[in-house]
């Protein structure tokens, strides 16, 4: 027979043992809370110490109305800060600079056709290395936090001022991705993630009038190009199995999103994450187009998914009015 006594003490060490926790958890939250805000903090004080960019020449107007067309930039997976045999920050200031002067170089040639006023860049998350994302990252890395913020914030702001000089209006968008978490995976809202904090920088240093820019806390962003419409994600949310690049994974989830379960209505889905560019076909037709990044020489992925690409970003060209993309490119960085 139980005896009432023990069955009390114990009782009364599990309700110590639960107010214990919650103090733990209580003091772990305000602590995480703290370091957040001391972060946008930063970020804001920073913004406002550096003073306004100054602003960029408008490119010469071209007065032909008949079917113009909008460039769309996926931008993603920077991951500043990482450190490879041929990838660091500089590495990445040079592919992204080229980048941006591929962008000029193939629009010039669309404008033969057509004017190209417009320009959306989607900045698509992973913009900085991150220091917590996998065991022993921290010796792959060239620059702490604080330093890969200020990077990623100044190269972002360089890259939009540089589509400024081609373009007559540019529209950003910013999805955040996976390596910019604050702590472990679940310690802290996804959405307080050093990508936002870096795009804060940047969008509070760029505000001109011919810049449009568009950030929020949600896990995915709708991209409006006149008729056109698309999903930005980053694609942490698509899980993959044995290391491969899930390819089918891809295609159910975002055929699942397109039922209804993103209430907002899309035509193609621009992916980052992977690494590895690739193009697929969703069951109504559309597209998904998932994009490189301009790292190399990834040993993770060499490892653990037996591959390894060039370092590359993608450049769109869409009709509006159609409401279709008409002419893709994946643009090549090495």
């Amino acid at each position: 027979m139980s005896n009432p006594f023990d069955e009390e003490a114990e009782l009364q060490e599990l309700r110590d043992a639960l107010v214990r926790q919650q103090r733990a958890t209580r003091k772990a939250h305000a602590k995480s809370e703290a370091i957040v805000e001391a972060v946008y903090q930063a970020a804001k004080d920073a913004a406002v110490t550096l003073g306004r960019a100054p602003s960029v020449p408008k490119p010469k107007t071209d007065p032909r109305r008949k079917n113009p067309e909008v460039a769309l930039i996926h931008a993603t997976d920077w991951q500043l800060g990482k450190q490879t045999s041929d990838y660091d920050i500089d590495t990445c200031r040079r592919r992204i600079t080229r980048f941006a002067e591929k962008i000029g170089t193939m629009t010039e040639i669309q404008r033969a056709d057509h004017p190209v006023k417009e320009a959306h860049i989607m900045f698509g998350g992973d913009m900085v290395e991150g220091l917590g994302i996998f065991p022993g990252q921290p010796y792959e890395v060239e620059a702490h936090l604080f330093e890969q913020l200020f990077a990623t914030a100044g190269l972002m702001e360089d890259f939009v001022r540089r589509m400024l000089a081609i373009f007559e209006h540019v529209t950003v968008t910013c999805e955040y991705g996976n390596h910019g978490r604050l702590g472990r995976k679940g310690d802290m809202p996804g959405a307080d993630n050093i990508d936002r904090v870096a795009y804060k920088i940047a969008g509070d240093r760029l505000e001109d009038d011919r810049v449009t820019w568009h950030t929020d806390s949600n896990w995915y962003q709708i991209v409006t190009i006149g008729n056109y419409s698309a999903l930005l994600v980053h694609g942490d949310e698509i899980k993959s199995f044995g290391g491969n690049t899930p390819a089918f994974g891809l295609i159910r989830k975002c055929n699942a999103w397109s039922t209804g379960v993103i209430p907002e209505p899309f035509d193609d889905v621009y992916v980052g994450h992977f690494h590895t560019p690739m193009t697929l076909t969703m069951a109504n037709g559309h597209q998904i187009y998932v994009t490189g990044s301009p790292e190399s020489e990834n040993v993770y992925a060499k490892e653990f998914m037996a591959a390894t690409g060039h370092p590359s970003q993608r450049l769109h060209y869409v009709d509006p009015e159609a409401g279709r993309v008409t002419a893709s490119y994946l643009v090549w960085l090495d």
